[in-house]
């Protein structure tokens, strides 16, 4: 075949990519199991995280099993869903469908004898997806932790939502209104980042990202679209 014609070059080519394609895909495979478990570990070193519990990735699934005591689903009017593997629910897909027909994920925790329930959520920042979880202490209103983590957020704005200064003002802020009144659209305020700044006794604000405004609006977006849903379940429990 002569090489100075366009066939070899077009036939050396198409050689060539699937070759690297053929490579491609056996690393691919070879490192999936290893790549879901650890995708699985920092899942749940993040849940633990909301509620004090640092561990290491390689001991990730120990804590897990010994603080997290039950995995709950449950639909927007608060019923409890049997059957669904609760860790693995996609909230970027359940985010997709109405309302009604969405499943929740719930982790409920216990330390130190205290009860914690740890609600999944997902949103959007400036550049893309932002997501984390967020630790309810047992009255269903008051928050024990929170981890924020993000895909393209800008390094030194936006992506602070991931620095402990900005997740460790969530910390005893409140979600109702009335601490005593029972959970309901109308008893919730959630809690919201602030432009400019707010005092610590605001129990339902904390300071926005300076030059972030998009961010941090995407974080208070997340948190009340995702935290009135539960409302109607933490309403059941109470009762």
């Amino acid at each position: 075949m002569n090489k100075n014609s366009n066939t070899y070059t077009l036939s050396f080519a198409a050689i060539l990519v699937t070759f690297v394609a053929a490579v491609l895909a056996f690393i691919f495979l070879s490192t999936k199991d290893k790549y879901e478990a650890n995708k699985k570990n920092e899942k749940m070193q993040k849940i633990l995280a909301t509620i004090g519990v640092d561990v290491d990735r390689s001991q990730a699934a120990a804590s897990f099993e010994q603080y997290i005591k039950k995995q709950v689903t449950v639909k927007t009017d608060g019923t409890v869903v049997d059957g669904v593997n609760t860790f693995d629910i996609n909230l970027k897909r359940e985010l997709k469908k109405a309302t009604k027909d969405q499943v929740l994920p719930l982790f409920i925790a216990n330390k130190d004898g205290h009860t914690y329930y740890v609600i999944p959520m997902y949103g959007a920042g400036l550049w893309d997806a932002i997501w984390g979880y967020i630790a309810l202490k047992e009255d269903g209103n008051t928050i024990a932790g929170i981890n924020f983590d993000h895909k393209g957020e800008t390094p030194g704005l936006g992506a602070q939502i991931t620095e402990a200064w900005f997740q460790k003002q969530y910390q005893g802020k409140q979600i109702l209104k009335d601490a005593k009144a029972e959970p309901s659209a109308n008893n919730f305020v959630s809690v919201v980042t602030v432009k400019g700044g707010t005092p610590a006794s605001n129990m339902h604000g904390v300071d926005a990202i300076s030059g972030s405004t998009k961010t941090s609006d995407g974080v208070t977006a997340m948190l009340k679209e995702r935290l009135v849903r539960y409302l109607p379940y933490f309403k059941s429990i109470k009762k």
